[in-house]
């Protein structure tokens, strides 16, 4: 009788990995504060800014782009992904989800007819 185990073949457990670290997502003050901060902060100082925040030196190349480009300014953020969401009305949500069940569907009946047909050879060859 074998039981139920963790274990795997040749004894190696099967353990999810680590989850997977979300990404960091900073507000627009943030981002403004930090850049303020940065920017006045006396030579070799700045990086102990970054160390503090822990934030690469990229971060603030891209933030101070986009600050001097208008894009980042102190009024609340719209989130990026609700601006997408809310633009599709349900009926074309609803429409979507049964477009992609139809092609699920019209794959699995593919496969299936194929079977059968190998399965319909095989017996005329048997037979």
């Amino acid at each position: 009788m074998e039981s139920e185990s963790p274990e795997g073949p040749g004894g190696s457990s099967r353990r999810d990995p680590a989850p997977r670290p979300s990404r960091r997502v900073f507000s627009a003050a943030y981002k403004l504060r930090i850049l303020a901060e940065y920017e006045n902060a006396p030579h070799g100082e700045k990086g102990a800014v970054l160390r503090r925040e822990g934030l690469f030196s990229s971060h603030v190349i891209e933030w101070a782009r986009a600050r001097d480009a208008g894009v980042l300014s102190a009024r609340p953020e719209v989130a990026r992904g609700s601006e997408k969401k809310s633009a599709k009305s349900a009926e074309q949500v609803e429409l979507e989800k049964l477009r992609r069940e139809n092609e699920r569907l019209k794959s699995r009946l593919a496969t299936t007819e194929t079977a059968l047909d190998i399965m319909g050879k095989a017996h005329a060859l048997l037979a």
